[in-house]
């Protein structure tokens, strides 16, 4: 395993991580979960992803057990904050309110004292960013976060908070968690990379293998195979029009003679092309079974040459990757609660 660090900061990350959307407490049961994280770390992953709306808690609860047994001081954990946790008018949001409280209940689920990184999960138009951000600040002033970050927030949404940060003399955020892969290059096309760059916040990449779509496993003409994301009631949600997209399958479809001549599953191929970017600190998996998450962390071993990456932008099609990108990411958003 390879090991990148936090943007500019000292902390450093797995190359691959693993996370817990959808999958821990959700469509994967507690002993298979269990199993998924403890093969993660026996091969080096340290760094473990959830958020307290992930099956309402269930999943940092889930995380919180098995991580029990390890070294503390050994993981970098992160959770995040903002989505709604009930009917309450204050269960919600980035206010002062209620990000202390919720940092709260994530640390009594997750079993620990501190989070490493936590994380404002989409950006509050109703609360002032000033706000956060102190907020923010106080956490780790009081040594409950280490590092604080953000998620699908826009380069200018980023941009402000650190300028905020640096006027009041407070902590920036360390971080960014975009989705990011072969078929969703927004952060490439609307500066967000840019922006993390000239920041020195590091990139924690979601959903790099487009829900599955890039491991091959969805084929056009053909039925989304049985137990697979696309067959449950969440994941059929948010990938429906992605796996009925045929002419969107056959693309992906185009990937696996590249893979095969670098000796590489369509899984790893996507994984290190997301890798081969310089701010990108890491990649987070939601395996649903051990093997994947062995086969997933193989991905750091490949490097991709400039001919590679021309061959898998004229196999997906480029000028059509950015409309179905920004479908992937919305759906994404709506699925997680987004308001505005």
């Amino acid at each position: 395993m390879n090991y990148r660090k936090l943007g500019k900061y000292g902390v450093r990350l797995s190359e691959v991580g693993l996370g817990s959307w959808i999958t821990y407490g959700g469509t994967t049961d507690e002993a298979t979960s269990f199993a998924c994280v403890r093969k993660a770390w026996d091969l080096g992953v340290n760094f473990f992803d959830t958020a307290d709306v992930y099956q309402r808690g269930t999943a940092e609860t889930i995380l919180g057990r098995v991580l029990k047994d390890i070294r503390r001081s050994n993981c970098v954990l992160a959770t995040k904050c903002y989505c709604p946790m009930s009917e309450m008018p204050n269960d919600r949001g980035l206010s002062r309110k209620h990000i202390f409280e919720s940092i709260h209940s994530s640390l009594r689920r997750l079993g620990t004292d501190y989070v490493d990184l936590y994380q404002c999960h989409r950006y509050d138009e109703e609360t002032p960013l000033e706000e956060t951000v102190r907020a923010m600040d106080d956490l780790v002033q009081q040594g409950k976060i280490l590092y604080w970050g953000v998620s699908m927030w826009s380069a200018r949404q980023m941009a402000r908070a650190c300028r905020l940060a640096a006027r009041m003399n407070l902590y920036p955020p360390a971080s960014d968690q975009p989705c990011y892969n072969m078929i969703c290059r927004d952060v490439e096309t609307e500066n967000v990379l840019a922006v993390c760059a000239r920041e020195g916040m590091g990139v924690l990449v979601f959903s790099p293998l487009a829900q599955g779509v890039l491991t091959g496993k969805y084929k056009a003409g053909t039925p989304p195979p049985s137990g697979s994301r696309a067959t449950t009631p969440e994941g059929s949600r948010l990938m429906r029009r992605t796996v009925e997209d045929q002419a969107l399958l056959a693309r992906v479809e185009r990937l696996r003679p590249i893979a095969d001549d670098l000796g590489c599953t369509m899984a790893q191929l996507a994984l290190a092309w997301v890798l081969r970017q310089p701010e990108v600190a890491t990649v987070i998996i939601g395996a649903t079974h051990p093997g994947q998450v062995e086969e997933n962390v193989k991905a750091g071993e490949i490097r991709l040459s400039g001919d590679v990456l021309a061959r898998i932008d004229a196999a997906l099609g480029v000028t059509r990757v950015k409309q179905v990108g920004q479908a992937l990411r919305y759906r994404a958003a709506a699925l997680l609660g987004r308001r505005g």
